[in-house]
């Protein structure tokens, strides 16, 4: 398994390097909760085909959890709207109202397919930022990505073919094209980009969901991803500069209307549809909290296990103002978990 960084198991808060300023609370080890909820909800769909319930169960248990995080906060990257999410939903308002003042962005399972059908790479994913940072996407939905390491941010960029980036990177690395790695959705709007990317002698690693995922392998170390391309979801861009933000790294993404009404709809509300949007486009806060919990086996990360009595569950935990990055493995008492959620997870 390929993790961002070797990391002791659990640590402690620690202060800002930069700043100087003293320990506080770092909400990244409360949200690690909320994200080892939904997942071990989730995780009771494995393989059982039928996503949307393996969604709803995630959706329920994090919204449970989020109402213990002391916070005064919004979501801005939810479910859908309030008509097509009864929670979770765009503008919902969570916890109990006390600092600190953030905007949320939320994604109860990504990989819904990936759990019904029993694939690996399924997460769990919350990311929090101040209020007023994060980018609200309006009536796009999704947008074109690029993302690597520090050591590739300068050549990262849609103004050029993408076999003129990829030998780039290849000869930053000390080699050529096919020194180098990429992780592409499979889907058939990519058709044309892959034959570039094939002729420019890259090799290509396909992922049929996931694109948070497959972003923050692009950015960490020893991973064999070395650039992250592709079509995806607008909030999953987000949540992904929420990780980045914390690890290192860049992402940039353009808008990508699927069609002309939802194109001239971005146009009316006032988006710039030629703009190139950076990490700090998307959040642009500096104190940025991101949780991640395995649901079903990945690269990033091991899915949960169930034993008798007890399951296992392996997250990620980030803050970016401290630039602490952990891994926390946990272990659950699964009668405890029922009789505290009414029987919805456990």
């Amino acid at each position: 398994m390929a993790v961002p960084y070797s990391l002791p198991r659990m640590g402690v808060i620690s202060h800002d390097v930069r700043s100087g300023s003293k320990p506080d609370r770092n909400l990244a080890l409360e949200l690690v909760r909320v994200t080892e909820s939904a997942a071990l909800a989730a995780s009771r769909w494995i393989g059982r085909g039928d996503k949307n319930s393996a969604d709803g169960a995630a959706v329920d248990a994090m919204r449970i959890l989020l109402d213990t995080v002391p916070m005064d906060g919004v979501v801005v990257i939810g479910e859908g709207e309030k008509d097509e999410a009864p929670m979770l939903f765009n503008g919902e308002n969570i916890g109990d109202g006390s600092p600190p003042v953030v905007d949320i962005a939320v994604d109860p399972l990504e990989g819904t397919t990936l759990t019904a059908r029993g694939f690996g790479g399924a997460l769990a994913v919350i990311a929090l930022a101040e209020r007023g940072t994060m980018f609200d996407p309006g009536p796009c939905v999704y947008m074109e990505k690029m993302a690597s390491a520090s050591e590739f941010t300068d050549l990262l960029t849609f103004d050029e073919p993408i076999g003129e980036v990829i030998r780039k990177i290849g000869e930053r690395k000390g080699g050529g094209p096919e020194d180098v790695t990429l992780t592409i959705l499979d889907r058939p709007r990519h058709e044309e980009t892959v034959k570039e990317i094939r002729a420019a002698g890259a090799t290509i690693r396909f992922i049929t969901d996931g694109d948070v995922q497959a972003a923050l392998l692009a950015v960490s170390d020893d991973t064999g991803i070395d650039l992250l391309w592709g079509i995806g979801g607008t909030p999953e861009g987000v949540l992904a500069a929420a990780a980045i933000k914390c690890l290192g790294g860049e992402i940039i993404g353009k808008l990508w209307p699927r069609n002309d009404e939802e194109r001239q709809a971005a146009i009316d509300a006032g988006y710039d549809l030629d703009k190139v949007l950076t990490s700090n486009d998307l959040v642009a806060g500096d104190d940025v909290f991101f949780a991640a919990t395995g649901v079903t086996d990945g690269d990033l990360l091991d899915g949960v296990r169930r034993h008798k009595g007890w399951a296992t569950t392996e997250s990620l935990v980030m803050r970016s103002r401290s630039g602490t990055v952990r891994k926390v493995g946990a272990r659950h008492d699964r009668a405890k978990l029922r009789e505290v959620t009414g029987g919805l997870y456990g």
